[in-house]
């Protein structure tokens, strides 16, 4: 029978990746002592970091469902690009037809 996935709190978390930035810890040792696996350990920090900034309590989410944040950021870099890929072909048609009048 398959075992149950672990679940950690926002707390867990945060004390694992305080004590890895604060350089009390080194990630395989921590990871070793908490029983859990160092690359967790490393999305952990990843998500403190690039989420809210560290110890913040909101850096990690408690369920695999996408905030409304992270769908305003999906939506939004989405849009940056699309508007990206038209500054770039207005930008060769003006070459273009910049060449053509001379």
């Amino acid at each position: 029978m398959a075992e149950k996935r672990r679940q950690f709190t926002q707390e867990f978390k945060l004390e694992a990746v305080r004590q890895i930035t604060s350089g009390e810890r080194k990630v395989d040792e921590l990871a070793r002592d908490l029983g859990v696996r160092s690359a967790m350990l490393r999305d952990w920090l990843k998500a403190a970091e690039g989420r809210v900034g560290l110890g913040k309590e909101e850096g990690f989410r408690t369920s695999g469902k996408p905030t409304s944040k992270d769908e305003e950021i999906r939506e939004l870099r989405r849009q940056l690009e699309e508007v990206t890929q038209e500054r770039d072909f207005l930008k060769k048609a003006a070459a273009y037809f910049a060449k053509g009048s001379r």
